[in-house]
């Protein structure tokens, strides 16, 4: 029996299929306001707004996730399993790692490595690795190049903390050719895969974890718009 959510006060069809996901539900509401026609909020429990509207004559919906896998992971669960949802691409900042990775940069997981346990939960016999949906990776590369955008498309590694006490794990992401670190992006993928449902996640490199180097707040501002946009197109693409 499937439990009313106690973290979304959504009722069914106020979710559109798609539903781009940032970690802030500030952004959401930043999306909603700024590329979304006519949005309606459908959620404001625990201030993790979420908003339905339309994109060019589709529906679409942005939803904040908060941070981690556990966060990620419990309003990725609910809106799969309880509200229908099709797909979900994660709109995000990361940090990156490799050499060839530069502020502002967009990443867009291919995969992604991480050093949490949520995936012990399905009883698979081996080392389970979580993958986006190619379809969305595609419509989202397409979406890059067309609008100009410097984007990179590779594995990432999703941290179960932020601040590390072991100072080696960079060199060792960076060694296995890891792109760039940030918290949620394997769990929307397990979560994804265990409901037979289609996952991305397209981040913005906000900071560069060796040079030390970093965006102000305004700059986060002005560069995320590029990873909006084409979250928003590959969204857009994936309706049919």
């Amino acid at each position: 029996m499937i439990v009313p959510s106690a973290c979304n006060e959504a009722a069914k069809g106020d979710i559109a299929k798609v539903v781009l996901m940032p970690g802030d539900p500030l952004r959401a509401k930043y999306v909603a306001e700024h590329y979304l026609e006519n949005p309606v909020c459908f959620n404001a429990v625990r201030n993790m707004f979420g908003y339905t509207g339309s994109y060019k004559g589709k529906r679409i919906s942005v939803m904040g996730s908060g941070m981690g896998i556990p966060s990620i992971g419990l309003y990725s669960f609910e809106l799969y399993n309880y509200f229908d949802v099709d797909s979900i691409i994660r709109i995000g900042s990361a940090g990156g790692v490799a050499d060839s990775i530069q502020l502002r940069d967009v990443v867009i997981a291919m995969g992604a490595s991480t050093n949490s346990a949520y995936a012990n939960q399905y009883c698979f016999p081996g080392t389970l690795a979580p993958l986006a949906s190619y379809k969305l990776l595609k419509y989202a590369t397409d979406a890059a190049e067309k609008i100009g955008a410097h984007a990179v498309v590779g594995p990432v590694f999703t941290a179960d903390q932020f601040y590390d006490a072991n100072t080696a794990s960079n060199d060792k992401y960076r060694e296995m050719g890891i792109l760039a670190v940030e918290m949620e992006t394997a769990g929307l993928y397990l979560t994804a895969a265990k409901a037979g449902k289609q996952a991305l996640s397209i981040l913005t490199i906000s900071d560069l974890v060796f040079t030390g180097e970093g965006l102000t707040s305004d700059e986060r501002q002005n560069s995320f718009t590029e990873m909006m946009e084409i979250a928003l197109e590959a969204a857009w693409r994936s309706i049919e």
